[in-house]
This record gives structure tokens, C-alpha cells and sequence, in this order.
């Protein structure tokens, strides 16, 4: 360091009064450099910050040489080493000075790293919490269409169904604002779901939801695998007059996930005698997997013409 030279014959009570001078300088300058000349001059135009740097120890050193032979009057030796050693107190003020800059960019890195992940977390949970109040107001309503339609018919269904509901309804009020939920809960889910459409399909339509594998604690975004059942439902079974299918299948191992559903298609599809509403679509499911699973999901679609099947292959991290 500068200083080791320039305490060479200085007796140690004096040595702390050469450090503060020289403390004193080097503060002038760091906080010169952080409060001025980095936020002016740094990031747009960096040729005349260094400029500015090395013109403002330029001007500060012969002023704490200065300070430092005023202050040494009475020690001639002194005075000469510190006119001497000029060239090496203006690098030692550079060096300082430069490497205030390169705290305060590593600083500055580090805060913006921690904001953009911060916004990032921010993001991700508004998106998600979007997608989940899209399909939530969607299920509601067609399950209570379901249970109006059956109502009118004055079914003995409509209790089973109103429990069922109770039930499915409970879950996603208290469970699914969660990042993760057990992927159990979300089986449980499935077959309530399921269980309400057989309340109001044909007898003889093939409704089945197959599990294989252990599931134990494995924890899953919810809500994830509702959206491909009611398109299943929707686009195909809705439309049958006899022998439609519905038949999911998932596998577990490990942390792995292998979710497939086939659905039958008829040949001409009846329009809507009215414009749907709700509705979430492929689109927005892919998006939700990307947000929460990405590079760790992939979806295959096979769309013959009497069958539809989507197969959703998903690493549960």
C-alpha cells in the first residue's frame, strides 16, 4: 500500500494521523465517484467517466500531499518522501477509486438479480392466479347448468350431485391456492369430478379414470388435468348419442407423471345453438406448464377421426 512507504521513519504516534489524512482523501474521491460520476457518467458515457476519474485524483493528490507536508513541518526526512512518492499516492487513489466502481457494479448486479427474480415470483403468481380464475368460474358453471337441468327434471340425482359439489367446491376454495397440492387430493378431485358427469351421461357411456403406480407424497400444481377432462367432455362425449368414451389413464413413478385421456369424436360435430362461454383451451394449459414446469413437460396430441387423445408427460419437481 502507499501508506507502508510513507510511514517508514514516522514514529508510531504519528502513523494514525497519516492514515487518517490519507483515509480522508480516499473518501473524498469514493464518495465523489459514487454519487456523482457512476450514476452520471458511467453507463453512458464510460470513455468520460474514466477520464473524469483519473482528473479528479489528478487533483486530489496534490492536495493531500499538501495536507500530508503541512502536516509533517517538523520532519524534513517526511516532507521529502512524500514529495517523492507523488506518482505512487495518485496510483494508490486510482486504485481506490476504480475499486469503489467495481463494488458498486457487483452491488448494483446483485440488487437487480434479486428484483428481477422478485418480479419474476411476482409474475408467475399473477398468471397462475389468472389461469386458476379462468377455470374455476368455468367448472362452477357448467356443473350448476348440470344440476339446473336436473333439478327441472326433478332427478333423485340432484342431492348426489349437490354433495359432490360441496365437496369439489371445498377442495378448490381451500386447497388450490397453493402453489402445489398432494397429488392424491388432485386424484380425489378427478374421480369427484367424474363422478358428476356419470350423474348426467348416458348409462351407457364408457367413463373410466385408471391409476397406476405409487402415489405418495408427490406434490402437483392443481387443477393441472381438469382442463383436458372438460374438453374431453365437451368436444366428445357431450356429442354422442350412444357408445362414447371417456377413459384417462395416469401412471406414477417416482417423480415422474405420464397423464393420458382419449375422448370419441362423432363425425359432425353440432354448433352450439347459442356462443359458448368460458372455456380455457389448450393455450392457456401450456402456458401454466411452461410458468411451473419449464423444460420439464411435454404434451402429444393425436386427433384421428374418430378419437382424440392428449398425453401429458411431466416431471413433478
Amino acid at each position: 500500500m502507499v501508506g507502508t512507504s510513507l510511514r517508514q521513519g514516522i514514529l508510531p504516534s504519528t502513523t494514525f494521523y497519516n492514515e487518517t489524512i490519507q483515509v480522508i482523501f480516499f473518501a473524498v474521491l469514493v464518495y465523489f465517484n459514487l454519487l456523482y460520476l457512476i450514476p452520471n457518467y458511467l453507463a453512458k458515457h464510460a470513455f468520460i467517466y474514466f477520464g473524469l476519474v483519473l482528473a479528479a485524483c489528478a487533483i486530489v493528490t496534490p492536495l493531500e500531499v499538501l495536507a500530508l507536508y503541512l502536516f509533517y513541518s517538523d520532519n524534513p526526512e517526511y516532507q521529502a518522501s512524500v514529495v517523492a512518492q507523488q506518482e505512487r499516492i495518485y496510483l494508490g487513489n486510482v486504485f481506490v477509486t476504480f475499486l469503489s466502481t467495481i463494488l458498486r457494479v457487483i452491488m448494483d448486479w446483485w440488487r437487480y438479480q434479486n428484483e428481477k427474480q422478485l418480479l419474476l415470483t411476482q409474475t408467475i403468481q399473477s398468471e397462475l392466479r389468472f389461469l386458476k380464475s379462468q377455470i374455476n368460474p368455468h367448472f362452477l358453471f357448467n356443473t350448476l347448468n348440470n344440476l339446473y337441468a336436473l333439478t327441472l327434471k326433478k332427478s333423485d340425482k340432484a342431492p348426489e350431485i349437490v354433495l359432490k359439489l360441496a365437496e369439489i367446491m371445498r377442495y378448490m376454495l381451500y386447497e388450490c391456492n397453493e402453489r402445489r397440492v398432494h397429488l392424491s387430493k388432485e386424484i380425489h378431485y378427478l374421480h369427484n369430478y367424474l363422478d358428476l358427469e356419470r350423474l348426467r351421461q348416458p348409462k351407457d357411456a364408457d367413463i373410466s379414470f385408471d391409476v397406476e403406480g405409487h402415489v405418495s407424497e408427490q406434490m402437483v400444481a392443481p387443477l393441472l388435468f381438469v382442463p383436458f377432462v372438460e374438453n374431453s367432455f365437451k368436444h366428445g362425449l357431450n356429442h354422442a348419442t350412444s357408445g362414447g368414451f371417456v377413459r384417462m389413464k395416469l401412471r406414477v413413478q417416482g417423480e415422474d407423471l405420464e397423464f393420458h385421456i382419449e375422448n370419441s369424436k362423432v363425425d359432425h360435430t353440432p354448433r352450439p345453438s347459442h356462443p359458448r362461454s368460458g372455456g380455457i383451451g389448450l393455450a392457456n394449459v401450456r402456458l401454466r406448464l411452461k410458468i411451473l414446469y419449464p423444460e420439464n413437460f411435454d404434451i402429444i396430441i393425436r386427433d384421428e377421426p374418430n378419437l382424440y387423445s392428449v398425453t401429458l408427460m411431466l416431471k413433478m419437481i
